[in-house]
């Protein structure tokens, strides 16, 4: 083996340095039944510095299987609540609901400026579920006891996760009197994902989903295992091919090194790990994070989502390839943002490769589907299917940027991207909307003048003595009808309520039989 690179540590140890940042990261309506809240309402900003966005903290029991019936202990969901643009169940005002992903709510609702910014536009509630085994939705009491083993992780699925958002928002809706309002979901990596599946698993449930770098398709059988990495590598590659080699030759350099005699204790004092290394794969897996974290968070101004972070980070690597950080150590176990239950969703069934620039819309009703906005991987979908099945792609992006707070340093092709959303959703409720009027203008009583007299002779009415107070009649009429037509639409509600529960009921027995 040839000597390495005298760039090959330098450029090693800035890369992890970024993540070192990391660990400077810390991580109205009156509630019935198995809702409850804190009694105050919290900013955002004093956490992490991000804009301002205000909401209430509530919980919600939720049951550990939705699919037995098996007596298991509930537990407490964490959602984040804001009504405070909500125009209300009256004028059908919409609800906006982000799929939580592997870990804390608040961090994914921090980064998620795209929803709290364009509520007001639609004067919609805004709701961030927390996925289950995550933050402070933890069942069994705590995350000792719910990681404990394979028996309590078994739980840990997307199915139930999905089935905890599918419950929290009827739950919710039926405690605001707002079954008729209409849910769009919103979700980035793998609540993106969970954002589209739900739109598929439960339709009766929303109208859309709007799923950012969500790559539905990147599953071990339908595209090769390397891709994702193969993405991440162009990126480096890109922006420096000496980078790129430098990188490439160190996998060999430091799986040399570590087969030596004292060569652990070598690579440990190296990269200034915090505990000695007892396999060179702790240190492997950590980089490719690390190259991986890089890829995902190259956003085009400085961030602090999975770390602090520089604009452009790739760039800012390897230019800096000859430069060695002032660090202490590395904690090869350190996990801000309380993702470690990712592992145990990875090995059972929830596998898949994010990737820097996928962006999905989908919609489901009956057998149409409108797949929007999903740029360029075999991961997702890159060409039109139909036309409900539509792809809008970009080349140029980072990890769910469209849904990140809007900068002064937005490109062009951000805000036009971020254009097209809102013009989709907007088309979206406005469909939803034609059809309930449609729905409730034929429970209309389309009484004329004419007709109400012919009606009141029908009934023996003498016509000549309310002659002289036909005007007064015919408002008191008019009233009456007013008032029917609006127990019409009450019952309209109803009867929607009810075949929204009706399915829902199908779909639990369907899924007890299987």
């Amino acid at each position: 083996m040839a000597t390495p690179s005298p760039f090959l540590y330098p450029i090693l140890i800035l890369t992890i340095s970024f993540l070192c940042q990391a660990s400077a990261i810390q991580n109205g309506a009156r509630y019935l039944g198995n809702f409850w809240s804190s009694s105050k309402t919290l900013s955002l900003a004093a956490k992490t510095g991000a804009p301002k966005y205000q909401y209430e903290t509530k919980y919600f029991q939720q049951k550990l299987d939705h699919f037995s019936f098996a007596d298991l202990p509930s537990f407490p969901q964490r959602y984040l609540l804001n009504t405070q643009h909500w125009v209300g169940p009256s004028r059908l005002g919409p609800i906006f609901l982000y799929c939580g992903n592997e870990g804390d709510i608040e961090w994914f609702a921090a980064n998620t400026g795209f929803v709290w910014e364009i509520a007001p536009l639609f004067g919609a509630m805004v709701i961030f579920p927390e996925h289950r085994y995550y933050g402070e939705s933890m069942p069994y009491g705590s995350k000792e006891e719910a990681y404990k083993n394979a028996t309590t992780l078994s739980y840990l699925t997307a199915e139930q996760a999905l089935a905890d958002y599918a419950v929290l928002v009827t739950e919710l809706k039926r405690n605001l009197s707002a079954q008729a309002c209409p849910v769009v979901l919103f979700g980035g990596s793998y609540g993106g994902m969970l954002a589209a599946w739900m739109r598929l698993k439960y339709p009766h449930i929303s109208i859309g989903a709007l799923a950012s770098s969500a790559p539905v398709l990147q599953f071990e059988d339908l595209v090769p295992p390397e891709t994702f990495y193969n993405i991440v590598s162009n990126d480096f590659r890109h922006e420096s091919t000496s980078c790129f080699n430098t990188i490439k030759e160190s996998w060999d350099v430091i799986n040399k090194v570590g087969r030596i005699n004292g060569g652990l204790a070598q690579l440990t004092k190296t990269f200034h790990i915090c505990r000695e290394l007892e396999s060179v794969d702790g240190l492997s897996d950590w980089l490719e994070s690390a190259y991986s974290y890089l890829a995902m968070a190259n956003y085009p101004y400085p961030t602090d989502f999975l770390m602090p972070l520089p604009e452009a980070p790739i760039k800012e690597v390897c230019r800096k390839i000859d430069s060695l950080p002032d660090v202490d150590c590395f904690d090869l176990d350190h996990d801000p943002h309380g993702m470690s239950g990712w592992d145990w969703q990875a090995c059972t069934g929830d596998d898949y490769a994010s990737w820097q620039v996928t962006t999905g819309l989908i919609r489901a009703q009956s057998d149409r589907f409108t797949f929007l906005k999903i740029p360029g991987v075999v991961a997702v979908l890159l060409e039109d299917v139909s036309e409900t099945i539509v792809a809008l792609t970009t080349e140029k992006g980072a990890h769910h940027l469209d849904l990140r707070a809007a900068t002064a340093e937005d490109p062009d092709w951000l805000l036009d991207q971020r254009s097209s959303e809102i013009k989709l959703i907007r088309d979206w409720l406005d469909e939803y909307y034609d059809e309930k009027k449609a729905t409730f203008s034929t429970f209309k009583n389309p009484l004329t003048d004419e007709v109400i007299w012919k009606r009141l002779r029908e009934a023996g009415f003498d016509e000549d003595p309310l002659n002289a107070d036909k005007a007064a009649l015919i408002a008191y009429i008019a009233k009456l009808e007013a008032e029917l037509y609006d127990h019409q639409y009450q019952m309209g509600l109803l009867i929607l309520e009810r075949k929204e529960w009706v399915s829902k009921n199908e779909q639990f027995k369907a899924a007890s039989v299987s």
